[in-house]
């Protein structure tokens, strides 16, 4: 599973009803989604391995 696929979600084609600010804010908070996530296995991963280290 790649985090950076595109959503399904998000039409490919831009509807008129959404505006360019509501579309740039969604995409934001996708992208912060997506950081927090990598993050927070990067994180664990870290962790595991100074666990492993140390047992």
């Amino acid at each position: 599973m790649c985090l950076f696929m595109s959503n399904s979600s998000l039409p490919t084609k831009p509807n008129r009803k959404t505006r360019f600010g509501d579309r740039c804010l969604l995409m934001a908070k996708q992208q912060r989604t997506r950081l927090y996530i990598l993050r927070r296995c990067v994180s664990m991963l870290l962790c595991w391995h100074d666990h492993s280290i140390s047992d």
